[in-house]
């Protein structure tokens, strides 16, 4: 959800090395929690939503317990997953938005993509591709006309890429997608943490 206050869960482990991942600190690094001790320490927070995000959550075995658990608390979760791990036992559940990346080309992981997860999305979900170059946001465009997903996408610059360059393909293909850029990054850098 840009713009409001979140909880960031970042959880350790990916399967994936994608070229241009900003945050390879997640494949490995992390310090090992309870789901009753992350829960105590989120709610120091005056927020109401979560972003459960990696590296890739669904890879830790108590994701889904720990999302479970969160919604029991009434939090209203966004799960953000890679694209390559089936989200179908999600679907459905109230106050959990899934945030699916679709990876592109430059990438390098854009063949592990589960590409069935679109069907499993709604219209409260979102769709999301990063694009680095003229070759992403192309094929991006030949996933949404193949596979015409209900919900929200977004198309995202590689951090460091130019934003307007893609934005001008965006305006002029008349594309129906939301530019997405990273608030957090524009507003405090790439350091870890607040």
């Amino acid at each position: 959800m840009v713009g409001v206050p979140s909880i960031f869960l970042r959880l350790t482990g990916c399967n994936l090395r994608c070229s241009f991942c900003d945050t390879t600190y997640a494949y490995k690094q992390g310090k090992e929690m309870s789901i009753q001790g992350i829960l105590d320490e989120i709610k120091k927070f005056a927020c109401t939503y979560v972003c459960l995000t990696g590296g890739e959550p669904l890879m830790q075995k108590d994701a889904p317990k720990l999302i479970e658990c969160l919604l029991q608390k009434k939090y209203k979760i966004c799960l953000e997953t890679n694209g390559s791990i089936s989200i179908k036992k999600f679907v459905g559940k109230k106050s959990l938005m899934i945030s699916l990346d679709i990876k592109c080309p430059s990438s390098g992981s854009h063949e592990q993509m589960n590409m069935k997860n679109i069907s499993y999305l709604s219209k409260k979900d979102q769709l999301k591709f990063i694009i680095k170059n003229k070759e992403d946001y192309d094929y991006a465009k030949k996933i949404l006309k193949k596979y015409n997903p209900p919900c929200t996408v977004f198309f995202q610059p590689v951090w460091g890429t130019n934003p307007k360059k893609l934005a001008s393909w965006i305006l002029n293909d008349g594309v129906p997608v939301r530019l997405a850029l990273q608030l957090h990054k524009i507003i405090w850098g790439t350091k870890r943490g607040v």
